[in-house]
């Protein structure tokens, strides 16, 4: 059995494959930036808090 030198980071080539190593993309999607859904919903939550304020300030 003969000895790797391949660092400890990386794969070992494997026999048979053909593809190149490729990098990875991130999932990202929908929940690539969650800070804009959170004031999304701290606008809404706002928004129906200052309606029932107003209808107590009218009463």
């Amino acid at each position: 059995m003969k000895d790797s030198h391949v660092p400890p980071t990386e794969m070992p080539p494997v026999e048979g494959s053909t593809a190149e190593a490729h990098q990875e993309l991130p999932d990202g999607g929908v929940w690539q930036h969650p800070a804009w859904w959170l004031s999304l919903i701290v606008i809404g939550a706002a928004l129906i808090a200052a309606f029932f304020i107003v209808r107590l300030v009218g009463l």
